[in-house]
């Protein structure tokens, strides 16, 4: 008998490409920023408390609803395909990529990000400088994993659901009991904003932290994996209880407001704040980000649109390539005495426009959309 096919979810497409779209608005603010944290370059002439604002709004809630996205459509491969369909899908789609342009992409990011830094330090010859990091064979060998340190912990994030998965098929009836729980957990907005943050406060509260950085290294951090994982679990999970998607509208809109104002609280009292305090705060504030946005998404995204299926089918090679620019560009325009605000909108827009115009021309009708995507247009 014929597996049903789940309709195309157009709110989860755009949820998710916009979600990689946000990354060029992280990434170009990060350089305007007073607290740049581990990102590379800070323009000395240019920065301003309201990007770090941006930056860590943005990094509150993009990769916790990037994972759960992808655990949503990994079940939707593992079930309504094959198990053995889903793992070459997730080779190709999401192995191959990785691999492909973490080779490709490493030396220019040593050469971008590395002219930029000499030229914010004043150097006379950042040319020259940038070229002498190659000057060993070993410099393109990649020593870690950069932006793309996504789709590596996807990759094993991947592996281990899915031998989940295969032990749960042998337990049909616990399978079913725990997707009821789950359903009767998620559909009503009050029982899931008690639940859901509780398993982030008790992964906190056990690593003593009250947030999850960025881990762009080969070696796995732990609290990462876990934090990570129990996003793509509860996609995994949601996908098998897609019928309540729908109730996701209810309270959205107070979500996405309640989540804002926990930011805020978190943003600007982090440094007055006891620790515990701040770990309640961090994990509501998630999770009122996740179910507001999903559920504005749901409620105002549902319908075929073709700018946003567009801009779908181009967000892959934008998430890919854009790092590169966002690195070089600010030492294009460091003379140029404007706000940091206006310098960091330059730079997306000049990094947004030519990732859409080589998608445009050179990925979508050629091999490398196919690569990608799994099609030509």
């Amino acid at each position: 008998m014929e597996k049903l096919k789940t309709e195309r979810l157009h709110s989860l497409d755009s949820l998710r490409a916009i979600m990689m779209m946000l990354g060029l608005v992280l990434h170009s603010a990060a350089t305007y920023s007073i607290d740049v944290g581990d990102w590379p370059i800070n323009d000395p002439k240019a920065m301003s408390y309201s990007n770090d604002f941006i930056v860590g709004l943005i990094h509150s809630f993009r990769m916790p609803i990037f994972f759960l996205i992808a655990g949503f459509f990994g079940s939707m491969l593992f079930y309504e395909k094959t198990p053995l369909k889903m793992i070459k899908n997730r080779i190709s789609r999401v192995v191959y990529p990785f691999l492909v342009f973490l080779i490709l992409l490493w030396p220019l990011m040593l050469l971008t990000f590395g002219y930029t830094k000499s030229v914010f330090t004043g150097s006379h010859y950042p040319f020259a400088e940038v070229v002498n990091i190659f000057s060993s064979p070993f410099a393109f060998i990649p020593r870690h994993t950069i932006h793309l340190w996504f789709l590596y912990y996807l990759i094993i994030i991947t592996i281990l659901t899915v031998l989940i998965a295969f032990q749960m098929k042998m337990f049909p009836r616990v399978r079913k009991e725990i997707i009821k729980i789950f359903k009767w957990m998620i559909q009503n907005p009050i029982r899931r904003l008690a639940f859901f943050p509780t398993l982030i406060f008790a992964i906190y509260f056990v690593s003593e932290i009250t947030e999850v950085e960025t881990a762009p290294f080969f070696f796995l951090n732990p609290i990462s994996l876990i934090f990570y994982f129990v996003f793509y679990l509860i996609g995994w999970l949601l996908f098998k209880s897609k019928d309540v998607l729908p109730s996701f509208k209810t309270a959205d809109w107070w979500c996405a407001f309640i989540g804002t104002g926990l930011f805020i609280t978190f943003f600007f009292y982090r440094d007055e704040l006891n620790e515990i305090p701040l770990m309640l705060i961090s994990a509501l504030m998630i999770w009122s980000f996740v179910f507001g946005i999903t559920g504005l998404f749901i409620r105002y995204g549902s319908n075929y649109s073709s700018k946003m299926r567009y801009i779908s089918d181009a967000s892959y090679w934008v998430y890919l390539v854009h790092l590169p620019l966002t690195g070089i560009i600010p030492a294009l325009i460091m003379d140029l005495t404007i706000p940091a605000s206006f310098k960091c909108l330059l730079v997306f827009a000049i990094t947004t426009l030519i990732c859409f115009v080589t998608y445009h021309y050179f990925v979508r009708t050629t091999f490398v959309g196919k690569f990608l995507n799994g099609r030509k247009y």
